[in-house]
């Protein structure tokens, strides 16, 4: 893992951006693994607790235009080829490309051309930016429905019976009714997360805030719809 010195305080002076390709702003997002969490200490001097993402480099698979937009497909982290069945791996030998563990579609200008085989960096993020992260949540197995759901739970006196119990049910279970069962291992999508850091050397990115996932989970990093409103959880 590349070294990410994040306990340093984030310079205000503005260096000169290095020429970037024409499509970099032309891309809505990227693809990546979840890292760990730091920290960083603003202007003011306050500790912000930050993510660390490896994004990219991600490689065009190829290209779809759909009626109206159009998209490209993108494959991340390398795979060892044994682990692929043959159509899969007979794929990415097709593309003379090194097998990939991740890939999806993501949105990009109807105007811009792509080649597969391409690379994508991090470039099309600056400090600042606001991303929404899409991940898949740590499966808690199953709960009950006061870890679940913050149920308040029964009386905590003595000779009660039911202190974390479900209480009385209608005949049958209603829709959405809150009961016990699975938790966690679902898609879940944190909004306008703002860009803190940006390592273009090392493919890392640093956003304010938690990601939804494991460590070395894999994420969707995509481009903030509204970037002005506040971080939220869909």
């Amino acid at each position: 893992m590349h070294s990410f010195n994040m306990v340093e305080e984030i310079k205000t002076e503005q260096k000169t951006e290095e020429a970037k390709p024409e499509h970099s702003y032309k891309i809505m997002g990227l693809l990546g693994k979840k890292l760990g969490m730091s920290g960083v200490f603003d202007q003011a001097g306050r500790l912000v607790p930050v993510t660390i993402i490896e994004t990219g480099p991600c490689v065009v698979l190829g290209v779809k235009n759909y009626p109206g937009k159009k998209s490209i497909l993108l494959g991340f982290s390398d795979i060892n080829k044994k682990r692929l069945n043959k159509p899969q791996a007979g794929l990415f030998e097709k593309l003379k490309v090194s097998p990939k563990r991740f890939m999806q579609e993501i949105a990009v200008d109807k105007d811009v051309e792509f080649k597969v085989g391409e690379e994508l960096r991090v470039d099309i993020l600056k400090n600042g930016d606001y991303v929404d992260v899409v991940g898949r949540s740590i499966g808690k197995g199953f709960q009950g429905g006061m870890k679940r759901w913050g149920w308040h739970g029964g009386p905590q006196t003595h000779g009660s019976m039911s202190h974390r119990r479900i209480g009385a049910m209608p005949g049958r279970a209603l829709k959405g009714h809150h009961l016990p069962g699975h938790m966690g291992d679902k898609r879940v999508t944190v909004k306008n997360l703002e860009v803190v850091n940006v390592d273009l050397e090392n493919n890392l990115l640093a956003v304010e805030g938690a990601v939804p996932g494991h460590k070395n989970g894999l994420v969707i990093i995509k481009k903030a719809k509204n970037p002005k409103r506040k971080a939220s959880i869909k």
